[in-house]
């Protein structure tokens, strides 16, 4: 029992520390924190892989992740590298399609997990903290769709028209 309250203690100090809900109320911090595991990777390890089912997204607390996606030539290209307190694999948890891209620690890394059938466990025992841990998710997706456009205004492709189909 000492072991588990420690290791939501940890789990909570990582979630106070986190940029995505560090602004909660430490009492709603403790609540997640009981949804959430200690997931920890060795460099070149993959998280997962583009094209994975997803079924947990990550706060990486500590090191560095390399996203990359396949290009039209199967060849693995680096979109980011994203350092502590970023989220990796938010996507797939909230809107139930595969993942986007390929996660590698670049580095050692702790991330916390939150896996979609505790994220739903979530929203049952707690549901005004869920909202908020979602409404959390929703601003980060956002501000990184926000420089993405802001990116690829600066791309040739930008000024030619592209029919997106839903």
């Amino acid at each position: 029992m000492l072991e588990r309250s420690a290791m939501l203690n940890e789990i909570s100090d990582m979630l106070l520390n986190s940029t995505l809900l560090g602004s909660l109320p430490p009492a709603e911090i403790k609540s997640a924190a009981r949804y959430f595991n200690i997931s920890q990777f060795e460099a070149q390890h993959v998280i997962f892989k583009e094209g994975d089912a997803g079924h947990y997204f990550c706060i990486i607390t500590d090191g560095i992740v390399s996203v990359r996606k396949t290009n039209q030539d199967g060849e693995s290209i680096e979109l980011a590298t994203l350092p502590k307190g970023r989220t990796i694999g938010e996507m797939a948890v909230l809107d139930g399609e595969r993942r986007s891209a390929t996660c590698i620690a670049a580095t050692d890394c702790t991330l916390l997990l939150l896996s979609k059938e505790a994220l739903n466990k979530m929203i049952e025992d707690a549901p005004k903290v869920a909202a908020k841990v979602i409404r959390a998710i929703a601003i980060s997706l956002s501000r990184r769709l926000r420089m993405a456009d802001g990116q690829l205004v600066d791309t040739p492709i930008y000024n030619t028209t592209i029919d997106f189909q839903l």
